[in-house]
């Protein structure tokens, strides 16, 4: 149970909400076993009593009891399955919100031990596994206790050893299958949900490998490899199917037993009754309704060994520790001029044969404009990601206007450093929505006028304004307009540090030619690091870094660069020609 602590504490904020699911499930489940008892009874008592009895047989009372209880079955059912699911998504979705929380802090050093489909499959079927815990274990069990409490209760008034015979066969029902059958099926829970999470990674690099396989002749022995996964995952819930078939035969042959025994002992009589009569129908009646509560407890704890196995899986991810700490304490000021220092930092990735960055010192003024050229793993991206702490070099040290990166809180290092990343993530939300993750407190006025600034006024120019849809089922964006976007985020951002990684990649020279335009004039009192390996404008820049394999082998501007001779020049005649 320690393993869902953590999750059943967020049931706290949906307890009342919770609790009346329960409640209505309870009276649900009375008023279903109400309904049968009495219509048995009923039935009953009006053969016995026949044509003779028509007036002195009271029928009105019981008939409308029936109807009453029919009333209250279907009414408290569907109230039931709307306030259980309302609560169960509200759990998930803070859930799911808790889970990421714990995850972004992560990225990208603390994620670098999963891999990319068994985080999804983590962050996404494991969690949605996490609703069994109330919808089938929690809320069926409570309400099979509460029919055995209020069905003994109310046969006692009428018979004490038949109701007490009734409650003791049930309560041992209820405490044999669940714990029976969890043991039996927790091996099959486990399986499915480690085979379900194999196998869709599986799948997944299958799908994006295509190319490769067929190239390498890998395609049959890796869709031979998935369709063996596939089974082992289909054989384990059959195995499951099967235990849920046999806890539901067990179920009806103690029912049948119980029955059959409540038949044999009401027949003898029933309380003060020597001669039950149509009592016996009630007892009868009332056993087969009572059992029905406890047919979803037994098959529901075959899923409890799923539920523990997803949840040990997303433990995993909300209890890692990101490979960067940043400090506690009162907060900082944000820098407010871009000074950085690397001071011979060396860096390699996890399991990396080589240093991606090996002894680099750079020093950037406030203001300057840096461009970082060279052959693709040359370490460029890294440096960008060292200065925003994703990672931390194992040698060296990092300085922001004088102090030691890791010296500064995360809040105040996030409002020094805007990043403009290569790839631009586009959300399937209005165009108001995608700027507003930069600065959450920007008005309408705000967010047109940078708009403006980046030249995407044609998107006010709709109808809808800020409010237009953008992404899936919306408008998409060209590439020069997403460049644009990420841009205006960064404005908006304001910080005195601007990352560019590949701002112009897979950009036309006409287009190429408006970013670089714009960067340069929005830009222009910003300490600017930009990584690329296209050589267009960069004379305008105040100075060029040529790396290779992780060092900078030399450094200056296009004129002190081109006169040298070395390897920036080589790039140059290379793009003339």
């Amino acid at each position: 149970m320690a393993k869902l602590r953590p999750f059943l504490q967020l049931y706290r904020r949906h307890f009342w909400r919770l609790l009346l699911g329960i409640l209505l499930a309870i009276i649900t489940l009375l008023a279903s076993t109400g309904l049968l008892t009495l219509s048995g009874w009923f039935l009953a008592a009006s053969s016995l009593a026949g044509s003779a009895g028509l007036y002195s047989f009271n029928y009105m009372l019981p008939a409308a009891g029936v109807r009453g209880a029919a009333i209250i079955r279907t009414a408290a059912r569907y109230f039931e399955r709307l306030v259980s699911h309302d609560g169960t998504f509200r759990v998930l979705q803070h859930l799911r919100v808790f889970t990421f929380r714990r995850l972004l802090p992560l990225a990208p050093a603390g994620l670098a031990v999963f891999r990319q489909g068994d985080l999804l499959n983590r962050f996404v079927a494991d969690v949605d596994t996490l609703d069994h815990l109330y919808l089938r274990v929690i809320s069926p069990f409570l309400g099979a206790v509460a029919v055995i409490i209020v069905v003994t209760l109310g046969l006692s008034w009428l018979d004490v050893t038949l109701a007490l015979t009734l409650g003791s066969m049930m309560l041992f029902t209820l405490l044999l299958l669940p714990p029976l059958f969890y043991r039996a099926g927790r091996p099959a829970g486990e399986t499915i949900t480690t085979q379900r999470a194999y196998y869709r990674l599986q799948l997944t690099r299958w799908l994006q490998a295509q190319a490769e396989l067929s190239l390498y002749g890998g395609l049959e022995s890796s869709r031979r490899q998935l369709d063996e996964s596939e089974q082992r995952w289909q054989q384990a819930q059959s195995r499951q199917a099967s235990l849920a078939g046999l806890s539901q035969a067990l179920l009806l042959l103690i029912s049948g037993i119980t029955v059959t025994l409540m038949l044999w002992l009401s027949a003898g009589g029933v309380g003060e009754w020597p001669q039950p009569g149509a009592l016996i129908a009630l007892f009868v009646f009332c056993s087969l309704a009572a059992f029905e509560a406890l047919a979803p407890v037994s098959a529901a704890f075959l899923h409890l060994g799923q539920v523990f196995s997803s949840a040990d899986r997303v433990s995993q991810i909300i209890n890692a520790r990101s490979g960067v700490q940043f400090p506690d304490g009162p907060g900082d000021p944000a820098p407010q001029v871009g000074a950085l220092e690397l001071k011979q930092v060396t860096f390699t990735y996890p399991n990396g044969l080589s240093p991606a960055l090996h002894r680099l010192s750079l020093k950037v003024a406030p203001g300057e404009t840096v461009a970082l050229l060279g052959p693709t793993g040359c370490g460029k991206t890294t440096l960008l990601q060292l200065l925003t702490r994703a990672w931390d070099p194992q040698e060296g040290e990092i300085w922001l206007q004088g102090r030691p990166l890791t010296q500064w809180r995360e809040p105040a290092l996030r409002a020094a450093i805007s990043v403009v990343s290569q790839r631009v993530h586009l959300f399937n939300q209005t165009l108001r929505d995608n700027l507003l993750l930069a600065a959450p407190g920007s008005s309408d006025a705000e967010l047109a006028a940078v708009l403006k600034q980046v030249g995407l006024e044609t998107l006010l120019t709709t109808s809808e304004g800020l409010n237009a849809w953008l992404g899936e089922g919306g408008r998409q964006l060209s590439g020069g307009e997403l460049r644009r976007l990420a841009i205006a985020r960064a404005l908006l951002h304001d910080a005195p540090i601007m990352l560019l990684d590949e701002p112009t990649e897979g950009l036309d020279a006409e287009t190429e030619q408006h970013i670089l335009t714009l960067l340069a004039r929005v830009t222009a009192h910003k300490t600017v690091i930009m990584v690329t390996h296209r050589l267009q404008g960069l004379d305008k820049v105040d100075r060029i870094c040529v790396m290779d394999q992780g060092e900078i082998i030399e450094q200056g501007n296009h004129r002190e660069l081109i006169s040298k001779g070395g390897r920036y020049w080589h790039f140059q005649q290379r793009f003339t020609l």
